[in-house]
């Protein structure tokens, strides 16, 4: 059982009220516009961070040099069989099928997709096999890190699903990842999208349909939420990247191993923006991905 403990406060409170008292392993919630901490729970203690790792993976895409988000990936069988076999969440990409680099962003961000996740490691990398590229693009994550200061960070996947348990970052290095990001019109505009559909040319020469909803429940049933991204595994529990504004604040937030993820998000928004908010979760529809 989650056992709900105060979290201490660093710098500037967002309300006259002491913080949330939140399940989370670490959680972490930054302002944006300002850089400042609003609230730190273990902010800089290293955990398994699940498929929250696909915020880096978005971020070394967009960041390319020369990026063409209307480049045409060809879905390979390898990255279904990658998916079947680790039994990770998919966007469920047909072999032969054509999507931009943009629509594999959506397949990456909504459904964490960890076959997208595959085919724009595959793509972005370089070497001669599939496996050198994707090696070489989780060299590109960790140089990323590097160049943002994310100290206690480190890249074993390009997706979250660690083989060798080196996958990790804390709260307040996610926090700043994210802030980084979301200066990104691109994945601004991903990862605070409910659902999309998109067409892709398919390998019999038809169209194929795709529609993708988001794992996100924060979107859609909290007033100004904006993104980002949740991550599921045993190691690192459930976890959610967050985002929302208000007028003309803007936060961040982090949950690690957090059984109250959405709730505990609630509280610290609420905290954050000095209100209460009524909540209807919004519930994904049957079928689609849970992460």
């Amino acid at each position: 059982m989650a056992v709900a403990i105060a979290v201490p406060v660093a710098m500037a409170q967002a309300s006259a009220e002491p913080p949330p008292e939140v399940s989370a392993q670490g959680a972490y919630l930054l302002d944006t516009g300002s850089n400042k901490e609003l609230m730190a729970k273990d902010a800089n203690t290293k955990r398994p961070m699940a498929s929250t790792t696909k915020i880096m993976t978005a971020l070394v895409v967009l960041e390319t040099r020369g990026l063409d988000l209307n480049q045409q990936v060809t879905v390979k069988q390898e990255y279904r069989d990658y998916v079947t076999k680790a039994g990770a969440s998919t966007a469920d990409l047909q072999t032969g099928d054509k999507l931009t680099v943009n629509q594999l962003l959506y397949a990456l961000m909504l459904p964490s997709g960890c076959d997208a996740a595959m085919a724009l490691a595959d793509t972005f990398g370089t070497g001669d096999t599939t496996a050198e590229r994707t090696k070489s693009f989780i060299s590109k994550m960790n140089a990323k890190a590097k160049d943002l200061g994310l100290a206690n960070t480190n890249y074993d996947s390009f997706d979250g699903v660690s083989a060798d348990s080196d996958n990790y970052s804390t709260p307040h290095d996610l926090a700043q990842l994210t802030r980084r990001a979301m200066d990104n019109a691109t994945f601004d505009t991903v990862v605070k999208s409910v659902s999309t559909e998109q067409e892709a040319p398919a390998a019999n020469g038809h169209t194929r349909y795709y529609s993708w909803d988001n794992t996100n429940q924060l979107l859609g049933s909290y007033q100004g939420a904006i993104g980002v991204k949740t991550g599921t595994t045993t190691p690192a529990g459930p976890c959610l990247v967050f985002a929302a504004k208000r007028g003309d604040k803007e936060v961040v937030g982090v949950v690690l191993n957090d059984a109250d993820r959405y709730p505990d998000a609630k509280k610290m928004l609420d905290w954050t923006y000095d209100t209460t908010t009524e909540v209807k979760w919004r519930q994904l529809p049957k079928g689609a991905q849970r992460d």
